[in-house]
């Protein structure tokens, strides 16, 4: 059942998507008690991908200075400035520019992990980023946010989901799986525990594209024109840094692994924590958040999408 499942994982989270789509038009109500699954089952899936990672390989990879700095450039000085080009050709409307700066200058650390190591990027050097990717872009983001808007947008932006994000995607999760590593060692229960964690990794990865599809189509509604308005944007981000990606890691020769991670890097945001940066936002802004949730739904479908292509563009 495993092995099917890996086979055909590609078309199982399409058929969550459509699925998660369908529920999202048909039951709107659902949205908002949905929206509360996304964390829990972010985290689930973080722990499977951190459990697969020995604690000894995240040491060897913290140490890889050539990737990391790729990384950094890529997500810190690349990005913005193809943000910069897009940005002169956003809609006037601020709240809309807002959500398209909050989602687009921040990198992704939860799922990006999975989805790179499904198309054979280095998901243990991607884990070993994750703190410092979030760091930096928590110290980052208001001085972007100043250079695109001015000061007084600075301020309106709570970076409390930055914190919360770290603590529930990123330390629980690891801890958790540094423990079970742990009593594998040790127990023979706690092996057959981690075989079992080990099989769960797709019907996880699945119910995360529900849920978030399912969860944030209803805000889509009666915002189609702003939603039209950004699609654009994001595919074209999604084509842009996945050539930028490819250039720059073979500029840094990075191995294969290392390549496709980079791609996968500079390609997603972080949208589902930046969600609630835009939700924060004051009056006049609403639609700031229906920009990320856009943002969520396409490059979830471009990432099922790069799947299938960065390991055949990417050797």
């Amino acid at each position: 059942m495993v092995d099917r499942l890996e086979r055909h994982q590609v078309a199982i989270y399409l058929i969550a998507i459509a699925a998660g789509g369908a529920v999202g038009w048909a039951a709107t109500d659902l949205g908002s008690i949905l929206e509360h699954l996304i964390n829990p089952l972010l985290g689930a899936l973080l722990y499977v991908t951190f459990l697969q990672v020995p604690v000894a390989d995240l040491g060897e990879a913290l140490r890889d200075t050539r990737f990391l700095s790729a990384l950094l450039v890529i997500n810190f000085v690349l990005v913005p400035l193809v943000v910069a080009v897009m940005y002169a050709m956003l809609p006037a409307q601020q709240a809309v520019q807002v959500g398209v700066l909050l989602v687009l200058l921040c990198p992704c650390v939860d799922y990006v992990i999975v989805f790179s190591g499904l198309a054979g990027g280095s998901s243990t050097r991607l884990i070993a980023a994750t703190p410092l990717l979030l760091i930096a872009q928590m110290a980052l983001l208001p001085l972007f946010l100043w250079l695109f808007l001015g000061s007084e947008l600075t301020d309106v932006v709570e970076f409390r989901p930055f914190a919360v994000a770290f603590v529930v995607l990123i330390v629980i999760p690891l801890a958790l799986a540094w423990a079970t590593q742990w009593w594998t060692t040790r127990r023979s229960a706690g092996a057959r525990v981690t075989e079992a964690v080990n099989t769960t990794m797709v019907p996880l990865m699945a119910a995360v594209l529900f849920v978030v599809v399912a969860s944030q189509v209803p805000a889509l509604d009666g915002n189609l024109s702003d939603v039209a308005s950004v699609v654009p944007f994001y595919v074209a981000f999604l084509v842009v840094m996945a050539a930028l990606g490819a250039a720059l890691s073979a500029a840094f020769r990075l191995d294969t692994g290392g390549r496709r991670a980079l791609v996968f890097s500079g390609a997603t945001r972080n949208s589902l924590v930046v969600l609630p940066l835009a939700l924060a936002l004051p009056a006049g802004f609403e639609i700031a958040a229906v920009v990320v949730v856009t943002q969520t739904l396409v490059e979830v479908i471009g990432m099922v999408v790069y799947v299938r292509l960065v390991p055949r563009l990417v050797t």
